[in-house]
């Protein structure tokens, strides 16, 4: 009995954790959909296009 009852509470914890994330995902995703973005700062002039780190690796497109 004592099994079943553990076993039951498990399921209850883990389905309520379940739920709790996805409650605070739906808040994020509401939250980051609501703020606004400045605009991108315009690239300085003489600088390359990419100019991310990976352009800069001799491996980069392994």
């Amino acid at each position: 009995m004592e099994t079943v009852v553990l076993v039951t509470m498990v399921i209850l914890m883990i389905g309520v954790a379940m739920r709790w994330i996805h409650v605070l995902n739906a808040r994020d995703d509401a939250r980051i959909e609501a703020y606004r973005f400045t605009d991108p700062l315009p690239r300085p002039p003489g600088l390359p296009d990419d100019t991310g780190r990976r352009a800069h690796h001799t491996g980069a497109d392994r």
